[in-house]
């Protein structure tokens, strides 16, 4: 049985602090971890607290993001905006689904709060924008695309991943606890 292997790119939070190397740095967002208030950035940016389970907000170019004593998410919004692609799949789009709560949504991004069950797959789905993940628990996420091939991958709470559009796929937690914000990348 053939395995396909999704690439993607990860790193830890507890590696990272403003000045540190971004997590994720791409055509599309910079991404990093700060332990509290940042200086102004250069684009406008989703912040993610780690400190506060399941929350998000948007800032403005030349804002300060992050809160003092609050471990948060910047992920920076670079001019590279990139339109959904068309939908052929057949399936519904990643989201919305069960589960999941719009947190928010403007004409660059929308940010979801999603939380896996164990037992209970994702509908399989079509992703039309890409995605940077920030997971808020720590377990395992088995991702099976239409033709059958699975791959399980390790999240830890504070794991940062990007993900590229056009793919399909269902996920189901098999192990620990499944929690993220996702933001979709218009």
């Amino acid at each position: 049985m053939q395995k396909t292997i999704l690439v993607v790119v990860a790193l830890s939070f507890a590696a990272l602090s403003y000045g540190a190397e971004p997590a994720i740095d791409n055509e599309r967002v910079t991404a990093w971890v700060t332990s509290g208030v940042a200086p102004p950035v250069q684009h406008d940016f989703v912040a993610v607290s780690l400190s506060r389970k399941g929350t998000a907000s948007f800032g403005h170019k030349g804002d300060t993001p992050g809160k003092a004593g609050e471990r948060t998410v910047i992920v920076e919004l670079k001019d590279h905006p990139l339109p959904p692609i068309a939908n052929t799949s057949g399936y519904p789009l990643a989201f919305p689904r069960p589960h999941v709560k719009k947190l928010l949504e403007n004409d660059q991004v929308v940010v979801w709060d999603y939380s896996w069950r164990p037992n209970e797959p994702s509908p399989m789905h079509f992703h039309d924008k890409d995605a940077l993940v920030v997971y808020e628990a720590t377990g395992a996420l088995q991702s099976t695309t239409p033709d059958g091939k699975s791959v399980v991958n390790e999240n830890k709470f504070g794991d940062i991943r990007f993900n590229k559009r056009d793919r399909s796929h269902t996920e189901l937690l098999v192990r620990g606890h499944g929690h993220a914000v996702i933001t979709e990348l218009k």
